[in-house]
């Protein structure tokens, strides 16, 4: 499989987020997302864990009852069923994978 940066589509993720899916197999997907500052996402866990890699900017992240601050070049691991949430600093860029499969949803706007 292959994907071209001129085919991918971009989609609205929430609030503030843009999201694109860069490739998916059977078990896993990869999804860039970027963000303005001050873009906060509510605490939530899903049934898939999550990698992330920060490409530019940086943010707070709380995953399960540890806070840290990352920025560009950091990375983090979100086991399975984990609550986590983010509050965005910086603009931001990163690239997250997700693992079984995670749909993407869409918002309108």
């Amino acid at each position: 499989m292959f994907v071209f940066k001129d085919k991918v589509e971009e989609v609205k993720f929430g609030e503030g987020i843009k999201m694109k899916v860069l490739g998916a197999g059977e078990k896993l997907n990869v999804l860039h997302w970027s963000t303005v500052a001050g873009i906060e996402s509510p605490a939530h866990q899903h049934p898939e864990e999550q990698f992330g890699y920060i490409l530019k900017g940086g943010f707070e992240i709380t995953i399960g009852e540890e806070t840290v601050v990352l920025s560009a070049g950091d990375s983090y691991c979100i086991p399975a069923n984990v609550p986590h949430k983010f509050r965005v600093i910086e603009d931001t860029e990163a690239i997250d994978i997700f693992s079984p499969l995670r749909e993407v949803p869409k918002t309108e706007g």
